[in-house]
C-alpha cells in the first residue's frame, strides 16, 4: 500500500505540475468534473488524507479546497509522505464521513490518485504510466471498495474491458471509466 501511494502520489503530481491555467476548463472522463473541478476535489481530500495519516484532530473550522496545481501536486506527495509512517496504517482516524480503518482511509488515498490521476491525464492527453505492482494494488482496492463507491455514485457502472487486459486496465473498468485513451 505504501508504495502504491508513493508510485501515484509522484505521477498524480507530474501530471498536476503540467497543467496550465487555460486547461482547467477541460473535461475529464468524470461527467461532472472539469481540470479544475478535479483538482479542486483533491485540494479537498489530500489535505484532510494527509491529516487523517498523522491522526490529527479534523480542524474546527472547513478548510477550503487547494485549487493551484502546484499547491495540489505538493498535497499528494506529502500526503504519501504522510501515509508512510509506521503509525500510519494501524488503527482508526477520522476521515471523509466519519471515523474508520486508516487501512480503509489510504485505500480510499490511493483510489482518489490513481483514478483522478488518470482521469487528469486524459483530459491532458498525457500517459499515464503505472507500474504493475502497484496496478495490482489498485485493481485490488477498487474491487473492495466499488459496491459501496457506485452505491453512493463515485464509480458508474463497470465497463468490458478485454479479458487480457492489464491489471490497472481492469481497475479503470471496474470504476466505469474506458481505458482506450480518449481522443
Amino acid at each position: 500500500m505504501r508504495t502504491a501511494l508513493s508510485e501515484l502520489a509522484t505521477l498524480f503530481a507530474a501530471t498536476a505540475g503540467r497543467i496550465t491555467p487555460d486547461q482547467l476548463d477541460r473535461r475529464t472522463p468524470c461527467p461532472d468534473y472539469s481540470v479544475g473541478d478535479l483538482l479542486a476535489h483533491l485540494g479537498g481530500i489530500l489535505p484532510d488524507s494527509e491529516r487523517a495519516a498523522r491522526k490529527e484532530p479534523r480542524p474546527a473550522e472547513p478548510v477550503p479546497p487547494l485549487t493551484d496545481p502546484a499547491a495540489v501536486a505538493r498535497a499528494a506527495e506529502r500526503t504519501a509522505a504522510a501515509w508512510r509512517a509506521p503509525d500510519a496504517l494501524p488503527g482508526t482516524t477520522e476521515f471523509g464521513p466519519g471515523t474508520l480503518p486508516a487501512e480503509v482511509a489510504a485505500a480510499i488515498t490511493l483510489q482518489e490518485l490513481a483514478l483522478h490521476g488518470w482521469d487528469l491525464a486524459q483530459a491532458l492527453g498525457l500517459d499515464h504510466p503505472v507500474g504493475e505492482s502497484t496496478a495490482k494494488t489498485v485493481l485490488g482496492v477498487v474491487e473492495q471498495l466499488a459496491g459501496q463507491a457506485r452505491a453512493n455514485g463515485s464509480y458508474g457502472p463497470p465497463v468490458d474491458v478485454p479479458a487480457d487486459a492489464g491489471p490497472f486496465d481492469r481497475a479503470l473498468g471496474a470504476s466505469g471509466r474506458t481505458p482506450a485513451r480518449r481522443p
